[in-house]
C-alpha cells in the first residue's frame, strides 16, 4: 500500500486538499478568482508571454532541441501528388523535449526523499508510461490574477547570473506597484535575462537570477497558484552551498506550485501594467512531467 502520510506542517500543503489531490496549488484558483481577474480586463488587449518556437530555441546541453518534419509540402504535389478537386495541404510533426521555451513544470518534475508533491512515491514514475500520478495532464488551466513583479525596473538595470532575488525584493516591488498577493494568483518575475540572451548561442543554463529559497517559501505562504519568471529555473543558479534546486524542491515538491519557466515578458512591461488577468493552459499529455505553453496577459 502506498504510503500517503502527510507531514502536516506549515512547511508543506500535502494533505491540504485530499490525500488524493494531483492538482496542487492550482486548487486556490476558484470562482471568485475567475471572476475577479475577468474584471481586470480594461482595453481588451492580449498580449502573448510565450517564446517562438523552432530548432534555433535553446535548451540545455543534455536536452535536444526542437525538430520540425514536414509531412506534407508544396514540393509532394510539384512532385505529381492528387490533387482531388484541386484540393492541396500540408501538415507536419514535431519533435521536441516538453521543457523547452517557454513551459510549465508538472508536479512530478521534482521531488526528493523518494516522494513528490501529497506524499505520491517516486514509484509513480515509470519509463514505460511516464508519471501516474502528478502528469500535466491533472493540472487545470489557469484563469486568474496575474501580478507582474519587475525585479529590473527595482534595481534599474538587468538583473545579473546569479544575483539572487531575495523575499525583501519582492516585496519591494509590490510596495511600489501599490499591489498585494491575493490567493490564487499568477506571480510572474521580470529578470531581464531571456533578453540579454538575445542572440547568444551559448547560453550558461547554470547560471541565472532567481528566487532563493527563502523568496520561494515566502511566496508559497501567500497562496500563489503559479510562480513564473523570464528565466530558465525561476530560482537562482547556482543554488546556495549545500543545496540542490531548494525552490524546485520547496515550491513544487512542498507546496505543490508549478513553476512556468521562459516567459517572454517584455510585451508587458512596456505595457507599463502590474496586474492583469492571466490565461495559461498545458497541453494534457498523459503521464508528462511539464509542458510548453502560450500564456496570455489580457489588459
Amino acid at each position: 500500500m502506498e504510503d500517503k502520510t502527510s507531514v502536516n506542517s506549515p512547511n508543506n500543503a500535502w494533505g491540504r486538499w485530499g490525500p488524493e489531490d494531483e492538482a496542487g496549488a492550482l486548487n486556490l484558483i476558484g470562482a471568485a478568482q475567475v471572476k475577479r481577474a475577468a474584471g481586470l480586463v480594461r482595453t481588451g488587449e492580449v498580449i502573448r508571454l510565450a517564446q517562438p518556437l523552432s530548432h534555433k530555441t535553446p535548451v540545455p546541453r543534455h536536452r535536444s532541441g526542437l525538430q520540425h518534419f514536414m509531412g506534407r509540402d508544396g514540393g509532394d504535389y510539384a512532385a505529381g501528388a492528387r490533387r482531388p478537386g484541386g484540393f492541396q495541404f500540408a501538415e507536419d510533426t514535431v519533435i521536441m523535449p516538453l521543457h523547452i521555451g517557454t513551459h510549465i513544470d508538472a508536479l512530478c518534475h521534482a521531488w526528493c526523499e523518494e516522494k513528490m508533491f501529497n506524499g505520491y512515491r517516486e514509484t509513480t514514475m515509470r519509463s514505460t508510461s511516464g508519471a501516474t500520478r502528478l502528469g500535466v495532464e491533472k493540472m487545470p488551466p489557469a484563469f486568474t490574477r496575474g501580478l507582474l513583479i519587475d525585479l529590473v525596473e527595482l534595481r534599474g538595470r538587468p538583473m545579473q547570473p546569479g544575483e539572487v532575488i531575495s523575499r525583501e525584493d519582492l516585496q519591494a516591488c509590490l510596495a511600489v506597484a501599490g499591489l498585494g498577493i491575493e490567493p490564487g494568483d499568477a506571480v510572474l518575475l521580470h529578470t531581464g535575462w531571456l533578453q540579454a540572451q538575445a542572440g547568444n548561442t551559448d547560453i550558461d543554463f547554470n547560471s541565472e537570477p532567481g528566487i532563493d529559497h527563502a523568496a520561494g517559501f515566502w511566496l508559497a505562504q501567500q497562496d500563489v497558484a503559479i510562480i513564473g519568471a523570464d528565466n530558465f529555473a525561476v530560482e537562482v543558479l547556482p543554488f546556495a552551498e549545500g543545496t540542490v534546486f531548494p525552490v524546485h524542491q520547496c515550491v513544487i515538491r512542498d507546496f505543490g506550485i508549478p513553476l512556468l519557466e521562459g516567459l517572454m515578458l517584455e510585451p508587458l512591461v512596456r505595457t507599463g501594467r502590474k496586474e492583469f488577468l492571466f490565461v495559461g493552459a498545458a497541453l494534457p499529455i498523459v503521464g508528462a512531467t511539464g509542458s510548453p505553453l502560450t500564456p496570455l496577459a489580457v489588459l
